[in-house]
Formats: structure tokens, C-alpha cells, sequence
């Protein structure tokens, strides 16, 4: 179960360290590939256009207004205060567009959206169709279950040392007697098939459009397992009315940087991007943005980001 408020708490301060200066290491510049950056067509019309998903809580989503909301938002937000002072323009219409899993990337590929306020890996292949921005949060896959589910499923999720043998057979045997679900087109959903090629093991994977179907689909038994970004995992239990029986496991399958995606070969904004968070990410201010969605910041992901913001 979990016994604290940060979404991160549990993480490896040397393991958050070493995933900072990984991704740092992986974004490189790359040519510019048209005449014309963003920053001289955001001057010129007057307008940055945001794109952010409506359902990835706490990073991006819709609050009870009908307003984006969230930490990625509130980090995009504060890109577009920044841009305007930098291009020295008396108003600046910031357009929010709603994205889904499906179509985000493909709006920042053909210029629907300035900037992507999500809650998405930085990852090589991706690279090949978006650049990214410093990372933004130390993030990685959980799995949430039902509360009741079999002590030996948690057992062997946790990696733990099984407290008695298996008389039915291995944990390799039992993960192939369940139902995974993940949602389509994540991180969460290419790591899954590559577990499950490796191991070899003929398990059902039940794909899903959204965190609250996955969800849904554990309480109905429908499934066993739900693997998803685990910050949004535990946002999304704390608010279910059903959180007495669900249980989100305390591992973390793997560590993500996530970042905010902007168009290849934009150098110039993608450094303007990239300064304004780099001295966010120092500020007392930020710590404010911080507790808010996740809760206290502990040591190990104040080292994430001092590692992440880039000096002067």
C-alpha cells in the first residue's frame, strides 16, 4: 500500500541521477529543418498553442471549470509568460489544445501545437519524430491491482522472495494465467510486450483508451494487472470512490524521464524552453508547483531536477 503523499517518494536518489544525466546526454541538437522558427510565428500571430491531454491527472487534464490544469500545464504556462517577455510583445494569446494518446505527436509534427504539456517519455524513438525539452519529472511504469488479488501475483510483481513455494507451478506459469492491461500507445505498453516476449509467456494484454477504463476493468476482474505511469496510477486511485479496493504496488518497473515534446530542428525555442525551466527548476516558486500535484519534493527528486535545469 501506499504510505505517502509523493508520487515519487520511493525513488533512488543515485538511479534519479543517473536517469537525469542519461537523457540530458541523449538531447542533442539536431538541424533545423525549416526556414522560420516558432518564436518568429508565435511573434507574428500573436498566439502559442499549447497542446495538453485531458486525461493524464495530475500532469494535464481538464479541472471542474473546464480549464486545463495540472503540472505539465502549469510548467507550459509559465514557457508562454516567458516567451512573451522574450519577444518583448505587449499580449500573447496562449491557445490550449486538447490531444489524445493517439494523435499528440503527430500535432506537434505538423505545427498544431507549439508545445506538448503531457505526460510523456523522452525516448529514442520518439526523438526520431519530436525533439524534447530538459526532463521534467523522474517518472516510470507501476501496476495497480485489486486489493483482494492473489498474495502470490504480488509476490511475484514485487520481485519479492516467495514466502512459500509455489505448489501450482512457477511465477512464470502464474503471470500466464492472468489479464494485463496497458494503455494504448504508451511506454507502458512497448515495455509490457517486450516483459512478455522475454519471458516468454503467453499472458492476455487487454489494451485500453484511458486510465479510468483500466481501472475499471481491474474492479470488474476483468483484469488483473493495469501497468501505467505510476504518478497518474496513484492520482487516479486517490480519487476513485473504489480506492479501499485497489492497491497500487510500491515498485516501479522502470525509471522515464519525462519531458515536454516541440518540434525537430528548432534550436532557438527549444533553448527558450529550455532556460526558462532550467531557472524555474531552481526556484522556490517551482517547489510550490511541485507540491501541489505530487506532494513533498524528497532529496533524491530535488537532485533530479538541479541535475536537469542547465547553468547559465
Amino acid at each position: 500500500m501506499l504510505h505517502e503523499r509523493s508520487a515519487c517518494s520511493r525513488g533512488k536518489g543515485a538511479g534519479i541521477a543517473i536517469l537525469a544525466l542519461a537523457v540530458l546526454a541523449t538531447v542533442l541538437p539536431s538541424p533545423a529543418d525549416a526556414a522560420g522558427g516558432t518564436l518568429d510565428r508565435i511573434k507574428e500571430a500573436g498566439r502559442i498553442n499549447l497542446g495538453y491531454r485531458v486525461d493524464a491527472r495530475p500532469f494535464a487534464f481538464k479541472d471542474e471549470s473546464g480549464k486545463p490544469a495540472g503540472y505539465s500545464v502549469a510548467l507550459c504556462q509559465k514557457v508562454a509568460d516567458q516567451v512573451k517577455a522574450d519577444l518583448g510583445i505587449a499580449t500573447l494569446a496562449v491557445e490550449w489544445v486538447p490531444v489524445t494518446v493517439d494523435d499528440r505527436f503527430r500535432a506537434v509534427q505538423e505545427g498544431k501545437i507549439d508545445l506538448l504539456c503531457g505526460a510523456d517519455s523522452a525516448t529514442l524513438a520518439r526523438r526520431k519524430d519530436v525533439s524534447f525539452s530538459i526532463p521534467t519529472f523522474p517518472g516510470g511504469i507501476g501496476a495497480i491491482v485489486r486489493s483482494d488479488a492473489s498474495f502470490r501475483l504480488k509476490e511475484v510483481l514485487a520481485q519479492q522472495k516467495p514466502s512459500r513455494p509455489f505448489w501450482r507451478g512457477s511465477p512464470a506459469q502464474l503471470l500466464e494465467q492472468q489479464t494485463f492491461s496497458v494503455l494504448k500507445g504508451t511506454t507502458s505498453e512497448a515495455w509490457l510486450a517486450g516483459r512478455i516476449d522475454k519471458l516468454q509467456i503467453a499472458a492476455k494484454v487487454a489494451p485500453v483508451e484511458s486510465y479510468e477504463t483500466g481501472i475499471r476493468r481491474v474492479l470488474d476482474r476483468s483484469t488483473n494487472v493495469f501497468f501505467g505511469d505510476r504518478a497518474i496510477l496513484v492520482d487516479t486511485w486517490r480519487r476513485s470512490a473504489s480506492a479501499a479496493d485497489l492497491q497500487v504496488l510500491d515498485r516501479r518497473f522502470t525509471d522515464e524521464a519525462l519531458a515536454l515534446a516541440l518540434a525537430r530542428g528548432d534550436e532557438e525555442f527549444r533553448l527558450a524552453v529550455d532556460r526558462t525551466l532550467s531557472r524555474y527548476f531552481i526556484s522556490d516558486a517551482f517547489r510550490e508547483t511541485f507540491t501541489k500535484s505530487f506532494g513533498t519534493m524528497t532529496d533524491p527528486v530535488r537532485t533530479f531536477f538541479q541535475l536537469s535545469a542547465l547553468p547559465e
